[in-house]
């Protein structure tokens, strides 16, 4: 037969009918022109076997059959007595691909990143892959304000059918604001607009922000937030016009225009219930707090409706459709609204799904929930159940929904999905002073043990100053109605020698038992029992009240310890509070069984309370007083200290109050602390939870005898706090000065502290 070539897919679509071959049977099938590619990998693409019949329509499927793969660059055909022949030529694999000039990104991960686009070392090299690499490259500069960035590639050819890729970046500078205009504010000052603004012009805090830099997103958020000031204020007209972005040539400079048109400001003419209620009308009209005379709020008629929404969801309602519809008077600039409440159907539960628990137990999250499968359907009921999840503190994340259940109108299920976070610490660590000699300190703690949710806790402490062995395990549910049950036993001994507290050394051997039982949603109470014995030993040169009560009371002590405490805890989360009040109230007495005599009361109170979005103001009060009875005295080791991280933050731990005549603190019979901080998020960080700012106020004291040195007075603070959610615990670090401090005082201005809040 005639040797026919059929050169290409484009050629052999558009070639004239004298082109054509005639059809054919394959006899034998031969594949030239590969090096790498295996003859059997270009079989399996081929859609044309020996026996088939070969004609122009095949011919075309063939050869765009193997241009597809990617793999060739050039697929010929060519027929020579029967046998046909697939000539083709390889495209070049990748030998190296070289990034010059990148400082903004790791290197390895631009790379792997490439691998998405088809680019990466060994593979076929692809034009088209190339092309996207780089159009990717340059939009994550874009993304960092880098509109200047300039990346160009070479690709030269080396032996053996390969190539070597060079991507080169000029950075360039980021793209900074330059101005933001605003046309159309007439009742607003462009200042005042301006700073509700995130984007704004290069300011002392931009290195940090970033907020000099343009971004699509936060200038969409900017002019919502423009546009609820506005309709907050009674611009229900209020509308954005238009917005222009521009970049000088040289791509360094931003210039934002935003155009908009305020409107009159309008009033509320009346408010008016209709529809099917279901609970007395005038319940929904009190918690309708938008009234005849005030000015138009959008975000008072959104709270408004949400309450009215939420008190029917307390009914078993969850598909209640509150709206409200408004009849505007341009005229008169007024506007009234009808709330239409529409309460649906009442729903209940029919299932609650929980995921995300791979270690804590089902049953460990169920307790804690107040709304039960089978039950008409309570908002207020799933939200007190996402907040006592929340507050196990086993979880960084705790997220409830409801979904209604397809093909029935009156079921819902709730799913709620929780991100466990560490909940147990493992700690070794050893160190060596001229104080404290060779100290060796270890703790194991679990907060989940073994996802039961019980809790355990050894902690091992070898220093020269303090030794603790301690064990602590509590049952947080020992019986189904909530009552916890728990066991400590440990051994201190103390040298307070070279510290700032009045020198003594004590040893301390005890155990008890504790329960605790709820007595309402948010409140418990506890008791419990313990027995301890205790050791004195004075220092060669004691103070006399140390020496006094040595000699009235002996050296060693033994007493059997009753207490009785408290609590009530109305915070929103455990995680990330911003609002809530807990109380705290605990009794310490020591019964006449043994040889001590005393007693000590202290009580907390927190408030947690919502300045505004995302902004939370806490009050913290404590107050402590002890003494003793029948005759005994409080034993000085038991007295109350202050200072320091959980009090008065810029002096030293436990500094404050009453002191010897070495100027070595004794602590004292009472003490008082206030506290008041402001939280905001941490610039930069404002979409986590786990990071907050804050600025304080802290006052306290410690009082013993009048007669004593630092007895007098309170001490004060100002400062700064940075406080972290982190995975071993709440850790605040801060920087406080004193306000007035004494000449006995000793000031520490950095601390910090790994716990709870104060």
């Amino acid at each position: 037969m005639k040797l026919k070539k059929l050169a290409g897919l484009i050629s052999l679509l558009c070639m004239s009918p004298a082109w054509a071959i005639e059809p054919f049977t394959v006899k034998d099938i031969r594949v030239e022109g590969i090096q790498r590619t295996e003859a059997g990998t270009v079989f399996s693409y081929l859609p044309v076997k020996v026996g088939d019949t070969m004609d122009d329509t095949h011919a075309a499927t063939a050869i765009r059959a193997l241009y597809a793969t990617g793999f060739f660059k050039d697929v010929r055909l060519e027929v020579e007595q029967g046998v046909l022949i697939v000539l083709v030529r390889e495209r070049p694999s990748i030998a190296s691909i070289e990034l010059n000039g990148i400082k903004d990104f790791p290197k390895d991960q631009l790379k792997d990143n490439m691998k998405y686009a088809g680019l990466a070392e060994a593979r076929i090299f692809d034009k088209g892959a190339l092309e996207k690499a780089t159009q990717e490259l340059k939009r994550q500069y874009v993304a960092r304000g880098k509109y200047s960035v300039s990346v160009t590639t070479s690709v030269t050819e080396l032996e053996r059918n390969r190539v070597a890729i060079v991507f080169n970046v000029v950075e360039g500078e980021v793209s900074k604001i330059k101005q933001i205009n605003l046309v159309g504010n007439q009742a607003y000052g462009e200042e005042e607009l301006l700073d509700l603004m995130k984007l704004s012009t290069p300011d002392w805090m931009s290195w940090f922000s970033k907020n000099d830099q343009y971004s699509k997103q936060k200038l969409s958020a900017d002019m919502e937030a423009m546009r609820s000031f506005y309709m907050d204020n009674g611009y229900l007209e209020f509308n954005i016009d238009s917005t222009q972005v521009s970049i000088t040539p040289d791509k360094e400079d931003i210039y934002i225009t935003i155009n908009f048109t305020e409107g009159a400001k309008y009033t509320v003419s009346s408010v008016a219930v209709v529809g099917n209620t279901l609970v007395p009308k005038e319940e929904i009209e009190q918690l309708i707090q938008v009234k005849s005379g005030d000015t138009f709020s959008r975000s008072a008629l959104t709270d408004a409706s949400k309450k009215v929404s939420e008190r029917l969801g307390q009914e078993g309602y969850a598909f209640a459709n509150v709206n409200a519809v408004p009849t505007i008077d341009k005229e008169k600039h007024e506007v009234a609204f009808s709330f239409m409440v529409d309460p649906g159907q009442r729903v209940y539960i029919r299932r609650i799904n929980i995921v995300g628990n791979d270690k804590t137990r089902d049953e460990v999250i169920r307790r804690e929930f107040r709304q039960v499968e089978g039950a008409w359907f309570d908002v207020d009921k799933i939200k007190k159940s996402k907040q006592r999840v929340d507050k196990l503190d086993f979880f960084g994340e705790v997220n409830v929904e409801t979904q209604p259940v397809q093909g029935t109108a009156d079921q819902m299920d709730v799913n709620i999905a929780v991100e466990e976070k560490s909940t147990g610490n493992i700690s070794v660590g050893a160190g060596f002073s001229d104080a404290e000699g060779l100290g060796l300190t270890g703790s194991v703690s679990q907060n989940n043990l073994f996802g039961s949710g019980n809790h355990a806790a050894v902690q091992l402490n070898t220093s020269k100053t303090n030794q603790v062995y301690s064990f602590s395990y509590t049952n947080p549910y020992f019986t189904d109605e909530g009552v916890s049950r728990g066991f400590d036993v440990y051994k201190r001994n103390s040298d307070s020698t070279n510290t700032a507290v009045s020198q003594y050394g004590s040893n301390t051997l005890g155990g008890g038992v504790r329960f605790g039982v709820p007595i309402a949603e948010d409140e418990s109470i506890s008791y419990g029992l313990s027995a301890e014995s205790t050791k004195l030993t004075l220092s060669a040169n004691p103070p006399a009240r140390l020496t006094q009560y040595v000699n009235t009371f002996g050296a060693s002590n033994s007493n059997l310890l009753g207490t009785v405490g408290w609590s009530s805890d109305t915070r929103d989360s455990a995680i990330y509070t911003t609002e809530g009040l807990v109380q705290r109230a605990f009794v310490e007495v020591a019964l006449p069984v043994f040889d001590m005599r005393y007693y000590k009361l202290n009580f907390q109170y927190q408030w947690f309370y919502p300045v505004a979005k995302d902004v939370t103001l806490l009050l913290n009060g404590e107050s402590g007083i002890g003494g003793g009875y029948g005759g005994k005295q409080l034993p000085f080791f038991k007295n109350f200290y202050g200072g320091g991280t959980g009090s008065v933050r810029g002096y030293e731990s436990n500094s404050l109050g009453p002191r010897d005549i070495n100027n070595a603190v004794l602590g004292g019979t009472g003490r008082v602390v206030g506290n008041v901080e402001l939280m905001v998020p941490f610039p930069g960080f404002e979409k986590t939870k786990s990071v907050r700012l804050s600025g304080f106020i802290d006052g306290g004291g410690v009082y013993g005898p009048g007669d004593l040195p630092g007895s007098e007075g309170l001490r004060y603070s100002a400062g700064a706090a940075v406080i972290w959610i982190s995975p071993m615990g709440p850790l605040k670090l801060s920087y406080a000065v004193p306000l007035n401090k004494q000449q006995v005082d000793k000031v520490q201005a950095f601390q910090f502290n790994l716990g709870s809040m104060f």
